[in-house]
């Protein structure tokens, strides 16, 4: 991709063949001639041809925009010696040049030509085509949704995913013509691909070409499969990784498993909506696990060991402190949510007093027994002397 020194260097008159202050009809004219001549399309395997287009190509989306041609001539203007190669003698007006104390190719004196130029050519690179004069266009987003098992979120999983997306068409590659047949210059755009649409007032918008849909060549005979639109439909399988740790409804961010690009620009970026099914036993609270384990009266007023499952993992044992009170939690630690860095969370367990719904005759005269005993003790009292 050109710099903005690199561009510094070019005439793109000489390039078009016209004269410096030739209007734009003749622009338009020298533009279409040419393209029509070098199009790769139409003398394919020659690189010398591809070459001149992209030269054409590049000069032509300079010269052949008002706005950018205003703003190339006045860089032009501004430096008395042209568009010298570069080093040395102030050739810029500038001391020392492009050699300067900088010591870069692209400076003068500390001062960098690419800050003259960045409006004119968007910080370099031709006008954002590719070889054969085609705009490059970044592949679109894709979006698609994943549901997994509880364990697995914790855990993390590779999930298989069926994508269909927009492709080229397999038939014209692309192109949106019928193979076999040769393309010539959008007249909408005159090669550009895009067309400038004027919101009113000194406000204007870029858009793709309706016509040729930024392709900056039209056919006379259109594809039969997709009927001109250069585009079809691909399926493939992905193999996805999700990351220990996910949450319901998170979004994950998957760069450059979207929909392929056109002309060489990148694929697009893939979003996985991540949907985690309930477990009828866990929960979690942020990086911990949840559990409620159920003890028993005497469990909790005289204190007891008590065994509770973890998640994938091997029982853990719990000690219970005589007069342990109904919802006191305990923490396992190391026993929850994995971290990136291998580390887990922890296994939250709450303690549930369970009061049997039928008792036995031995069990109803301890149970009639222990009243006794604690006859006298009211566990209300307090709330009546808070009340006043």
């Amino acid at each position: 991709m050109a710099s903005n020194a690199d561009w510094a260097n070019k005439d793109f008159y000489k390039v078009l063949g016209v004269a410096k202050d030739a209007d734009a009809a003749t622009i338009k004219k020298a533009y279409r001639k040419l393209a029509r001549e070098h199009h790769p399309d139409s003398r394919p395997g020659d690189k010398a041809a591809e070459e001149r287009f992209k030269e054409v190509a590049e000069a032509y989306d300079v010269v052949g925009d008002p706005e950018k041609r205003k703003e190339y001539d006045q860089m032009r203007s501004m430096f008395a010696g042209g568009f010298p190669a570069g080093g040395g003698g102030g050739g810029f007006g500038f001391p020392g040049g492009f050699g300067g104390p900088s010591g870069g190719a692209g400076t003068a004196g500390g001062f960098d030509i690419s800050d003259l130029f960045g409006n004119l050519f968007g910080g370099g690179g031709g006008g954002g085509t590719r070889a054969g004069g085609r705009r490059a266009a970044r592949g679109a987003d894709l979006e698609t949704e994943a549901t997994i098992d509880f364990d697995e979120a914790v855990d993390g999983t590779t999930v298989a995913l069926r994508m269909s997306s927009d492709s080229p068409c397999e038939t014209c590659k692309g192109t949106g013509g019928k193979p076999g047949t040769r393309p010539h210059v959008c007249p909408t755009c005159d090669g550009a691909g895009m067309v400038v649409s004027n919101l009113g007032g000194a406000f204007s918008m870029n858009e793709t070409c309706p016509e040729c849909h930024g392709r900056q060549l039209v056919y006379d005979e259109v594809c039969p499969t997709c009927h001109g639109s250069g585009r079809g439909r691909s399926s493939r399988t992905l193999q996805v990784r999700i990351p220990a740790g996910v949450k319901g409804g998170q979004r994950i961010r998957l760069k450059g498993k979207g929909a392929p690009g056109e002309n060489g620009g990148p694929a697009g970026d893939l979003f996985v909506t991540v949907h985690v099914r309930h477990h009828p036993l866990f929960g979690r609270k942020g990086d911990n696990l949840t559990l409620t384990a159920p003890v028993t009266f005497d469990e909790a007023a005289l204190g007891a060991e008590i065994k509770v499952p973890t998640l994938g993992g091997t029982p853990v044992t719990l000690r219970i402190p005589a007069g342990t009170p109904n919802g006191r939690v305990f923490r396992v630690r190391g026993r929850g949510v994995s971290h990136k860095d291998g580390t887990k969370g922890d296994l939250l367990v709450t303690v549930e007093v369970q009061v049997p719904a039928q008792l036995d005759d031995a069990a109803r005269a301890a149970v009639t027994a222990y009243r006794e005993a604690t006859a006298g003790r009211d566990p209300r009292a307090a709330l009546f002397e808070r009340s006043r």
